[in-house]
C-alpha cells in the first residue's frame, strides 16, 4: 500500500510539472504565433486563370533570362555561380520549377514587387536596392501570361531533393545529404549581413511544426532576419520538410518504435517486479 501512496504522489508531481510548469515555460520560450498562412492572405488576390503562356514566353525572355536560366528549355544562367554571386551577393534561381513550389499568388506579387513581397523592407531599400528589380509596370494580365508560361514548363512531378534545391539551396547547405549552397558563402554573408545556416540539424533544432511557421514566414518567430518570406505551397514546404527529415532525422521512425518497446518492456518488468514483492512478502507475513 505504501508503494502505491508514493507512486500516486510521483503521477501528481509530474502531472503538475507537466501540464502546468512545462506549458508555462513552453509559451515563455516559444511564444505562440499564427499557424502557417498558405493562401498568403496579406496579398491582394490576382485573377491568374486566363493566362497566355506564349505571351508570358516572350515576357521572360525579354525582361528575366538576362539574371536567369531555365535548365528545362534549354536556356542557360547569364553567369556562372561564383560570379553571379559576386554580382548580386546570392545566385539567382533557375526559373525551371519556380512556378511548382511558390503559392502562384505570390510569385506574381513577387515579381510585381520582391521585397515587399518577401517581407524584407527592413533589410533593402532605395539606399540598399534588392538585387532583383521591381517589375511593377507589369499588369496583371502580363503577370498571368508570365506565371502561365513558368507553369506550362513544369515537368509532371518534383522530387523533395528538386524541391529543397529551388527554394533553400540557393543560401544554405545541407551537410548531410552533401547538398552545397549553391552561393559562395563570404558573398551570401555579405548579402545577409551574417552566415547562413547549414540545414542538417535544423529539424531537430525547430521541429516540423516550428519549422512548418518558419519557413511561411520567418518575420513571425524572428522579426528583423534577413531571411525572406520565401513563398512555398503547402506540398512543396511538406517536401522541403521531409528531405530535411530524411537528412537530419534519419532515425526518427526507428526512435519512436524503440520507444514503444521500451515501455512496454517497463510495464511487463513492473508487473513482474510487483508479482514478485507480493511472493517475497506474503511469505514473510
Amino acid at each position: 500500500m505504501k508503494e502505491f501512496k508514493i507512486l500516486i504522489i510521483l503521477i501528481v508531481v509530474v502531472g503538475v510539472i507537466y501540464y502546468g510548469v512545462e506549458p508555462y515555460a513552453h509559451s515563455v520560450m516559444h511564444p505562440k504565433v499564427a499557424p502557417a498562412d498558405f493562401a498568403f492572405k496579406d496579398l491582394e488576390p490576382m485573377d491568374l486563370k486566363n493566362g497566355d503562356a506564349n505571351k508570358g514566353k516572350q515576357l521572360v525572355a525579354e525582361n528575366c533570362t538576362a539574371c536567369h536560366g531555365i535548365k528545362s528549355q534549354n536556356i542557360p544562367a547569364p553567369m556562372d555561380s561564383l560570379s553571379a554571386s559576386n554580382s548580386f551577393g546570392v545566385v539567382p534561381p533557375d526559373l525551371s520549377h519556380v512556378a511548382g513550389v511558390l503559392n502562384a499568388n505570390f510569385l506574381a506579387h513577387f515579381i510585381k514587387d520582391p521585397v515587399k513581397t518577401a517581407k524584407l523592407s527592413h533589410k533593402f531599400n532605395d539606399e540598399r536596392p534588392y538585387p532583383m528589380p521591381a517589375f511593377s509596370q507589369f499588369s496583371d494580365q502580363d503577370l498571368s501570361d508570365i506565371v502561365a508560361y513558368l507553369t506550362s514548363i513544369l515537368p509532371k512531378s518534383l522530387s523533395d531533393k528538386e524541391v529543397f534545391a529551388q527554394s533553400c539551396q540557393r543560401c544554405h547547405s545541407l551537410d548531410y545529404a552533401k547538398d552545397k549552397v549553391f552561393s559562395d558563402p563570404k558573398d551570401l554573408a555579405n548579402y545577409l549581413g551574417s552566415h547562413a545556416p547549414d540545414l542538417s540539424m535544423m529539424i531537430r533544432a525547430k521541429g516540423e511544426h516550428g519549422l512548418n511557421v518558419f519557413i511561411n514566414d520567418p518575420q513571425k518567430l524572428l522579426l528583423g532576419t534577413a531571411m525572406p518570406r520565401v513563398g512555398l505551397n503547402e506540398q512543396a514546404q511538406k517536401q522541403v520538410i521531409a528531405y530535411l527529415e530524411k537528412a537530419g532525422d534519419r532515425k526518427k521512425h526507428e526512435r519512436n518504435t524503440l520507444g514503444i518497446k521500451i515501455m512496454i518492456f517497463f510495464a511487463v518488468l513492473s508487473f513482474l517486479a510487483y508479482a514478485w514483492k507480493r511472493k517475497v512478502w506474503s511469505e514473510v507475513h
